[in-house]
């Protein structure tokens, strides 16, 4: 068994929890949130041992075991720190932190305590994103040249989010997650695949707003719209638009020499990945109207029971990062991929142009994916 702990029990904790359902392999042994009646809605929920503090989360664990830091934004920097510190392994979720000197800190304090350090989001292991990499590899399409990622996610200041409740009773953290902003909570999940199969980002040049202010419970909100051109080592340039305002629409499409490739589905592990051929007709130039399927056949991977609007699995990345601990070698969302995502995604935040002082390989395939 490979073991972990649950340090914050609030909305995402449940996704993680039913995701965990579906990896028997991994044993959750204790949980803390410091809203006691949280704690104990939470563990009554899925049967878990109240611990009493982040200290008590952390020595529960052997050696090898993880941290799963599940807390507010806020309240990152002091977790993920106090975690290092005694010397185990985390996973965050996103955003790591949300700035970049205490982000590097954190990494700096990881690598000289032989810890690892990485965070959400886990899509980029799932077999849709497996498969997009794959398509790349073998040269469908050809050439990638533009990308256009897409991540509105409609106007959320009007949804009925006060009745959103995770499985527990859990409340969607409204005010953190308006605080936080769109783009730290979502530019991941394309970012990350994008990173992790073109290579590391040399520049972004980023424009950032709040374009639906007096949000409830705020005066000062994050922005709720950012649009951001990266370009990367590598070549290619790709267009990334987050708000909560638009029109829901979580597409990737990828504009190569020889046609097109599509995902439709951001939050989808199991999307299908769709090339459309470019071709000429009389006078016209067109993308053939019929989709060829390039994705990866068979299942490689557990579906957990669906639950709510995304049908992702929270516990991919630390799966990941169980098995890389206990084959002795790193992450691969941890270390300088989980740095430069960070980076990037915090500069895409503050609406500038940046030249990237950190980089990063490009991820290593999952061995049924090569």
């Amino acid at each position: 068994m490979k073991d972990v702990t649950v340090i914050g029990c609030g909305y995402v904790a449940d996704l993680y929890m039913r995701s965990l359902t579906a990896h028997p392999e991994i044993r959750v042994l204790g949980a803390h949130d410091r809203d006691a009646a949280r704690q104990a809605a939470f563990c009554a929920h899925w049967g878990l041992t109240p611990l009493p503090d982040p200290a008590a989360a952390c020595e529960a664990l052997p050696a090898e075991g993880l941290v799963l830091n599940l807390t507010n934004p806020k309240s990152h920097e002091t977790i993920i720190r106090g975690c290092l510190r005694a010397r185990r392994h985390v996973w965050s979720e996103k955003p790591l932190v949300t700035d970049m000197e205490t982000a590097q800190s954190l990494h700096d304090l990881a690598r000289s305590r032989g810890r690892q350090l990485a965070s959400a989001p886990s899509s980029v292991l799932s077999q849709s994103a497996q498969g997009l990499g794959r398509a790349l590899r073998m040269g469908v399409g050809g050439t990638p040249r533009l990308i256009y990622a897409e991540l509105d996610d409609g106007f959320i200041p009007q949804a009925p989010y006060r009745d959103w409740k995770s499985e527990s009773g859990a409340p969607w953290p409204a005010e953190d997650e308006f605080a936080t902003g769109c783009t730290l909570e979502h530019a991941g999940y394309w970012l990350s695949w994008l990173i992790a199969h073109l290579g590391p980002v040399r520049r972004v040049v980023s424009a950032a707003a709040e374009v639906v202010p007096d949000k409830p419970g705020l005066r000062h909100a994050a922005p709720d719209f950012s649009v951001a051109a990266l370009f990367f080592e590598s070549g290619p340039v790709a267009r990334l638009t987050c708000s909560i305002a638009a029109p829901h629409d979580h597409r990737l499409r990828i504009f190569g020499d020889e046609g097109v490739i599509e995902v439709g589905r951001a939050w989808d592990n199991h999307a299908p990945v769709r090339f459309r051929r470019r071709m000429r007709l009389r006078r016209r130039l067109l993308e053939s109207p019929l989709a060829r399927d390039v994705s990866l056949k068979g299942t490689h991977q557990p579906k957990p029971r669906r639950r709510g609007a995304a049908r992702m699995d929270f516990a991919l990345g630390p799966a990941e990062m169980l098995d890389a601990i206990a084959a002795g070698r790193e992450s691969r969302l941890a270390g300088d991929y989980a740095l430069h995502l960070t980076e990037v995604t915090l500069a895409i935040q503050e609406g500038a142009v940046r030249d990237m002082k950190t980089r990063c390989e490009p991820m290593e395939p999952m061995p049924w994916a090569t």
